[in-house]
């Protein structure tokens, strides 16, 4: 993997940057000799591991000579050596089939890898980049712009008593206009709607009846897709007109989605008119992808320019496409906190040519299309992280998400064993090389450093997707299929999540793990049940009730079809302003001050006078 050696075999356009791994500190003659059975020259100084070394040979002479017989394996060669440039498998010489394709590209393209072609096309792109953002983004009002979750109504005690917070509009139409693939955007914490519970699909309640109508708190976008107003691929625009008093919202299955019903009143409700003024609302994500995939391959295929020049090009392609187009950060995307983002980043990504690309990618230098297969598919792959990996039934690695998500489990020990695989390969491969002590100790004690962190008090370890290439990608550094395979893949996940969502901590609090999730307090206990509860009694006169408060806590919340109608300290709640010919669920939460606890399950009064008691457990 000498430079010479990969400059010399190649006569194309790729030059290798002037470093390589002989620039990294040289092995010691001492590093694995103090196991040996050789007593110590007069000028070696005495050390601990070498007197322990000398005991255990005259103790234990077998172990002794097992244990560096392994050390000696693990090793690998001294000195260290290189592995060779990987033959290219498109290049085919057999006895009566010559098929040098690679070579055919090489020579047909060598006249398009002249410096100015590679300026020209920076300058096109970033014209033509410019014109798809403001055709993307920047055409339509951005107070139309509304994200996936866009709601109106927030979940439990959220919009306060009565719903006074969230039931207050000056208009009530709205125009707006929702980005694509909102049908991807789920629940990551289970939402308790009347007596059932919904979780990892889109919130959507109502729009069976004709006019298609939606409980307030129902993901616009994905009721806009399941009512037919926009389309999941394109996004698209539409009009809302907000409605008040809405009663039994019907579920509904349409495009791909389903929604629950609610068989009671609920304060605000929304449907969509049929026609909307606003233009330029077709999302473009797919069209720039293609776009941005087509150009990555003419660099690799056509332009072939030197390899830090094409790091450093899907580097910039592939944060832009996810801040502008895959998942921009806010509608309209908010290039303030990309440029804010973008900065470290290229810094990260230097240290990754520096430490694993500079010494894999020039040894394809004569297999462009081979080079183009191996990165590029994992890169994209990557890159689309919402459209790939977020598909599998686990979206954090807590123990919370893994155990309340079907299938989680199940893929975690999947992801370990595939994981496991292809690092022992990895480690096979380093040890060829003679560098695998080297590599061991970084990874050692960064083990530890990790181990110290996960250990702090008050605070939990979270290795978000953009920080496992940063822990990975060191260990690529090595021209094999496999590792490109690697960096293109880590590469595409580390833009993904530093693009989307910031340099996120590696450390975060409960509450930041736990986000809108029950919080574990106690709850309350509901002395109205199907036992004590009398039929009989009109509804008027009926009153629910409750224990009383246990210590440390200040009153009780009390939410009514899922709208908070009663705060204080009282035991009992007065049914006379409920309709009787309709259903009623009843859940309750300790207060302090003027933060709830977590809320029980839903106490269900039905129409006939049927008492139903709550399941245990917070909702």
């Amino acid at each position: 993997m000498d430079d010479s050696t990969v400059a010399g075999s190649s006569t194309s356009s790729y030059q290798v940057d002037n470093t390589s791994k002989s620039n990294l500190p040289e092995h010691r003659d001492y590093e694995l000799a103090i196991l040996s059975n050789d007593p110590p020259t007069s000028s070696s100084p005495s050390h601990w591991f070498s007197r322990c070394s000398h005991r255990l040979v005259n103790r234990y002479p077998h172990t002794h000579s097992r244990l560096l017989r392994f050390a000696r394996y693990a090793r690998g060669p001294r000195p260290k050596v290189n592995l060779p440039n990987p033959t290219p498998l498109l290049n085919i010489h057999l006895r009566r089939l010559d098929l040098p394709i690679e070579e055919w590209l090489i020579k047909a393209t060598r006249k398009l890898t002249a410096p100015w072609l590679i300026v020209l096309l920076g300058a096109a792109y970033i014209i033509a980049l410019a014109f798809f953002a403001r055709e993307q983004s920047f055409l339509t009002p951005a107070e139309s712009f509304i994200g996936c979750t866009a709601t109106y109504w927030i979940a439990n005690d959220g919009c306060g008593l009565d719903g006074q917070l969230c039931a207050s509009f000056d208009d009530p139409t709205f125009d707006f206009r929702c980005p694509a693939q909102c049908s991807n955007v789920i629940l990551q914490n289970p939402r308790t709607i009347g007596d059932e519970q919904i979780a990892f699909k889109p919130l959507l309640v109502g729009g069976g009846d004709p006019n298609k109508t939606y409980r307030g708190d129902s993901f616009i976008c994905a009721a806009a897709v399941q009512a037919g107003i926009i389309s999941n691929s394109k996004g698209g625009c539409g009009t809302l007109q907000l409605a008040g008093n809405f009663t039994n919202f019907l579920p509904y299955i349409a495009n791909g989605l389903s929604s629950l019903g609610f068989p009671t009143v609920f304060p605000l409700s929304f449907r969509f008119e049929d026609f909307t003024s606003l233009t330029h609302c077709q999302d473009l994500r797919n069209e720039a992808l293609a776009f941005n995939v087509l150009v990555t391959c003419v660099l690799f295929l056509l332009l072939r320019p030197k390899p830090i020049v094409l790091f450093w090009c899907l580097v910039c392609i592939g944060f832009w496409h996810v801040t502008l187009f895959s998942q921009p950060q806010g509608p309209p995307p908010a290039l303030d906190v990309a440029f804010s983002t973008f900065l470290p980043a290229l810094y990260i990504a230097y240290a990754f040519w520096r430490l694993a690309f500079r010494f894999t990618l020039p040894a394809f230098a004569r297999s462009p299309l081979e080079a183009c297969i191996l990165y590029m598919g994992p890169f994209w792959v990557g890159l689309l992280n919402n459209l790939t990996f977020d598909k599998l039934p686990l979206s954090r690695l807590t123990s919370s998400d893994i155990h309340k998500r079907s299938g989680a489990a199940a893929t975690l020990v999947v992801m370990l064993v595939i994981i496991t695989v292809l690092a022992i390969n990895q480690i096979r491969v380093i040890r060829k090389t003679g560098w695998l002590p080297y590599y061991a100790a970084w990874y050692i004690l960064g083990g530890f450093i990790i181990l110290v962190l996960a250990l702090l008090p008050g605070l939990s370890l979270r290795l978000h997707h953009y920080i496992v290439p940063m822990l990975i990608l060191p260990g690529t550094a090595f021209p094999t299929k496999l590792s490109a395979i690697y960096q293109g893949l880590l590469l595409g996940l580390f833009l993904n999540g530093v693009a989307a969502f910031g340099f996120d901590s590696i450390l975060q609090t409960a509450a930041d793990l736990r986000q809108d999730a029950a919080q574990g307090t106690a709850l309350p206990t509901f002395l109205t049940n199907s036992t004590t509860y009398n039929a009989s009694i009109p509804l008027i006169n009926q009153t629910v009730q409750w224990a009383a408060l246990p210590p440390d806590w200040d009153g009780f919340a009390l939410l009514v079809d899922d709208v908070e109608r009663y705060i204080g300290t009282a035991l009992n709640f007065s049914l006379a302003s409920l309709n009787a010919s309709i259903p009623h669920f009843f859940r309750l939460a300790f207060l302090s001050g003027s933060t709830s606890g977590d809320f029980t399950m839903a106490a269900t009064l039905w129409a006939n006078g049927t008492w139903t008691d709550p399941l245990p457990g917070p909702s």
